[in-house]
């Protein structure tokens, strides 16, 4: 009797393939949408290349600047064409694009299953036959290595800068319960997380929404006494009405790296006016002198905005001056980006554009020498550096003053020692260009 063998066939099961656009905080807020999917016992990945042609893309878009919005529309373009070559399954779009522009995507790319804001969290779940579990509140599904974490205390922004779009996107601010937030450092440091980067609109306003008083010094030194996590990182603190408790807290802890991003966004008067800072220029230079005071080895890092409405060559040229003077650690320069519906969009966006992307080049160049310089008095002495990955034949790591992808890395030679990802080592620097540094691991 002659059998036939069977052909089985192996269907691949559809998987929900999360694209996440834009900055650390939609980051944040893709791996608690993963979380929360993995928790119901669906499969979930992070920007997979494998795709199938029931897989379901979520898109989680930034509309922050022109070219955020471009990068996000030309994503979600991509997808649906995979849609509509029967290549994917669905495409769901979420995140600040859609928040601030729904009504236009839904006209102009019909073929998107769903759009949804940025406060939508069970709204998505449920089109995805999910549900939200409140016990799962700091879980997260990282998408970066384990041993660093983006940890965002509050939500959306109360500031009236001119500028921003952030406020349309986020809503008003609102901070995180401080007990849930100390939970989730905990989950963190439990599945080897070592290092915090603080993240919201706007670190400083902390606590003022539910515990009446600006309350991120406590937050730290809670945070600080959770066991495992050995550096806490502050991004994303506004200058004006600055709580200076919080440099107390650093100096105290010394799980508080000695770092802080304080974007300025400009120095003359008239900028900082228009642009409705809530600041002078002498309160900014006082206020990063006073810093620096209190915490003398801290590394600062800024970012600044060209070309914004009225601009003149003088006031650039002031700012270029200032730049120069205040030697930040760590600079960022951008182009102004005329934004729908913000209140500088009353104002003529009069810069032209070449203007524009010259003075940023200007001032980073400027910026590639303070670096240099920086960088050179390090040379000779040891630093304990965190190691991120190994390329080609280096360990390459940061030290307390770098926070990922934006600052500074180190550089070891692979060849002279070992260093495992995710580990502390002790780097003795030896050569130092404009924004790496090289060095070998001593004991």
């Amino acid at each position: 009797m002659i059998t036939k063998n069977k052909l089985i066939k192996t269907i691949a099961k559809p998987k929900i393939n999360v694209i996440t656009l834009g900055c650390s905080k939609n980051t944040y807020d893709s791996e608690v949408l993963m979380g929360q999917l993995r928790g119901n016992n669906l499969a979930v990945e992070h920007e997979s290349n494998s795709l199938n042609k029931d897989d379901i893309i979520v898109i989680n878009t930034c509309g922050f600047i022109d070219n955020a919005k471009q990068e996000s529309i030309d994503t979600i373009l991509q997808y649906s064409q995979l849609k509509d070559e029967g290549k994917v399954g669905k495409v769901i779009v979420t995140g600040c694009l859609s928040e601030r522009y729904k009504p236009e995507l839904e006209s102009e790319i019909t073929n998107v299953d769903a759009y949804f804001g940025t406060n939508d969290l069970q709204n998505i779940l449920h089109s995805l036959g999910a549900n939200y579990k409140h016990e799962l509140i700091g879980e997260r599904l990282l998408t970066t290595p384990s041993h660093f974490a983006y940890f965002k205390i509050a939500e959306g922004c109360n500031r009236p800068c001119s500028f921003c779009a952030i406020p349309l996107m986020r809503g008003k601010h609102v901070s995180r319960d401080m007990n849930e937030l100390v939970n989730e450092a905990k989950i963190l440091a439990a599945n080897g997380t070592k290092e915090l980067i603080l993240i919201a609109q706007d670190l400083t306003y902390y606590g003022l929404d539910i515990y009446g008083k600006r309350n991120l010094d406590e937050l730290l030194r809670r945070l600080s006494d959770v066991k495992g996590i050995e550096w806490i990182r502050l991004q994303y603190a506004y200058p004006s009405g600055f709580p200076m408790e919080i440099l107390d807290a650093m100096n105290e802890r010394e799980n508080i790296c000695k770092y802080l991003d304080m974007p300025l966004q400009h120095i003359t008067d008239n900028m900082l006016k228009s642009m409705r800072r809530g600041i002078t220029k002498q309160k900014t230079i006082d206020i990063v002198n006073e810093i620096r005071a209190k915490v003398p080895n801290i590394a600062m890092r800024t970012t600044l905005i060209c070309g914004y409405p009225g601009e003149t060559e003088q006031d650039f040229e002031e700012m270029y001056n200032w730049v120069e003077e205040t030697r930040f650690d760590r600079l960022g320069c951008f182009t102004y980006s005329h934004e729908e519906k913000t209140h500088a969009h009353q104002l003529v966006d009069n810069v032209p554009e070449e203007i524009k992307q010259a003075r940023v080049d200007a001032i980073m160049e400027l910026q590639q020498g303070i670096s240099f310089d920086i960088n050179q008095e390090k040379v000779g002495k040891t630093f304990k550096v965190l190691i991120d990955r190994k390329e080609g034949d280096f360990f390459i790591g940061r030290t307390e003053f770098d926070s990922p992808e934006v600052d500074n890395e180190v550089l070891i030679d692979a060849n002279s020692g070992y260093a495992a990802n995710g580990s502390f080592v002790n780097v003795k620097i030896d050569r130092a260009e404009d924004f790496d540094l090289y060095g070998q691991i001593v004991k």
